[in-house]
């Protein structure tokens, strides 16, 4: 076994102490209640970004989906493949969460993939390239302007967040809720050298910093 292996083994030790030995009505509760979240998270799959670890959020907290650039798409019921939609739907009609925060965060490589490719400086990739476009649409004040610099990539993180937000709408089951006041939506975007988190406001539409 690797040592990287080696160390989630003993990561599972740690958590089975804690969980099982110090506290185990917790998941016991759990186990034989169900999961009961109220929150879904739509997170960025990047290893850096753990939803639950950012959040010090408790086993049966969060419902969590994680893909490149936590992007939500388009309603597209064409029977195709559709994992996070398939999550969202569990999450808002099966265990009827009353909130959804689309978490993404500074240094994201698929933002950073998606705007290189559009600006044509790197080759297309059969999954990524595709899945990434999705934000491309609402960024377009962002690509192809870094002149050969290191693109300042936070506003169109941002903006396509925003973006995904708007995509949560297009969802029937989603938008009849949020109309309902049942469900409320979140844009969370966290820098990681500051340790900072801002959120949309909707009043103005832009981010402001909640911590």
């Amino acid at each position: 076994m690797s040592g990287p292996m080696r160390r989630l083994v003993a990561g599972f030790k740690t958590f089975r102490s804690e969980y099982y030995e110090q506290r185990p009505e917790r998941i016991h509760s759990l186990v034989t209640e169900g999961q009961h979240p109220r929150i879904l998270v739509i997170g960025c799959s990047d290893s850096r970004v753990d939803p639950a670890l950012v959040t010090n959020a408790e086993p049966g907290e969060l419902f969590v989906v994680r893909n490149v650039a936590n992007l939500v798409p388009p309603y597209e019921p064409d029977g195709r493949y559709h994992g996070t939609s398939a999550a969202l739907q569990f999450a808002v009609e099966d265990l009827a969460v009353t909130d959804i925060v689309v978490l993404g965060h500074s240094e994201c490589g698929g933002i950073r993939a998606m705007v290189e490719r559009e600006a044509g400086v790197s080759r297309p990739r059969e999954f990524i390239t595709p899945w990434v476009s999705l934000a491309a649409r609402h960024c377009a004040d962002f690509i192809g302007n870094s002149s050969g610099k290191e693109p300042d990539l936070s506003d169109c993180e941002k903006t396509a967040i925003k973006g995904s937000l708007g995509n949560l709408m297009t969802f029937p089951f989603v938008r009849e809720r949020v109309t309902a006041g049942m469900l409320k939506t979140h844009g969370w975007w966290l820098e990681l050298r500051k340790g900072q988190l801002w959120g949309t406001d909707i009043e103005t539409d832009h981010f402001r910093r909640l911590v």
